[in-house]
């Protein structure tokens, strides 16, 4: 297919796999512009929020719903991205961005996540079709084994959605069903270098543990739906809106806005934050 992001294989290792991993899908200027905002916008440290693990490792995380003209907005709406997402999702509905979230796990501190599925939580928020969303996971800095990077049941996301349920303060999956995945499929440590992307189906088991290392993990997470996907109990509008796509180069040559911008989720919506699991990952 001229123009096309990605190959057959690739869409085919998708639909197979639950997962792809696309290598260097931002340039190393791109990540280190994208790293160096997530430090140093106020906006982003403003709306952090604190997510315990079940030993009381913390993990941050901001969240927003709107993609902007920011250097994240850049990126959402970027044509590689929307490109991409249109030949994994398929069809001819418009791509909509639901929401991004930035995670920070500290070196030594960050916490775990317990094993659960995207749509285990968007499950709540009544999404029709699980095959009509997607999250994309671009690393700001290495993930590796010892930083606690993610890990994947591959081909799990055939199964379907699993029962999910309260793990201390976070939402995961029926260990039942998990440890029969993991006796039948094959366990993935999802290793990436800084500007590696990661598109994942919301039926796939994932997990990650905590960062025990001298070294941060941090990435930014962007989850997208169908605009014929129509969520009947979700109260923000981002997700059905189409994403306004903007070139690949505007994210290092168009001038950003700041994230104070951004329709964050709010510190005092936290116990919304648990009940719907936007703490995942």
């Amino acid at each position: 297919m001229p123009g096309s992001i990605l190959n057959s294989d690739q869409l085919s290792a998708y639909q197979r796999d639950g997962y792809l991993i696309v290598k260097s899908f931002c340039s190393i200027a791109e990540t280190d512009k994208l790293y160096r905002t997530a430090l140093e916008d106020e906006a982003m440290a403003k709306h952090a929020l604190d997510l315990n693990d079940q030993s009381g490792k913390k993990t941050k995380l901001s969240l927003w719903f709107t993609p902007g003209n920011d250097v994240f907005g850049y990126l959402t709406r970027s044509k590689k991205m929307t490109g991409a997402l249109k030949q994994l999702l398929g069809g001819d509905s418009p791509v909509c961005h639901f929401h991004s979230k930035l995670m920070q796990k500290q070196p030594r501190v960050g916490g775990a996540w317990e094993w659960h599925q995207d749509y285990g939580y968007w499950y709540k928020n009544q999404f029709m079709f699980p095959d009509e969303l997607i999250s994309v996971m671009l690393a700001l800095t290495a993930a590796n084994k010892a930083n606690g990077c993610l890990q994947v049941i591959k081909g799990s996301h055939k199964m379907g959605r699993v029962n999910h349920g309260f793990a201390g303060e976070q939402v995961g999956a029926d260990m039942v069903m998990v440890e029969n995945a993991l006796k039948t499929m094959e366990l993935v440590y999802v290793e990436l270098e800084p500007g590696d992307a990661l598109f994942f189906h919301p039926n796939l088991l994932h997990r990650s543990e905590a960062n025990l290392s001298d070294y941060p993990r941090w990435s930014i997470i962007s989850c997208y739906n169908l605009q014929s996907n129509i969520a009947y109990n979700e109260t923000s509008t981002a997700w059905k809106t189409p994403v306004a796509e903007v070139p690949d180069n505007a994210l290092m040559e168009w001038k950003p806005e700041s994230l104070s911008n951004a329709d964050f989720l709010k510190k005092e919506n936290d116990p919304a934050l648990k009940e719907t699991g936007w703490e995942n990952q």
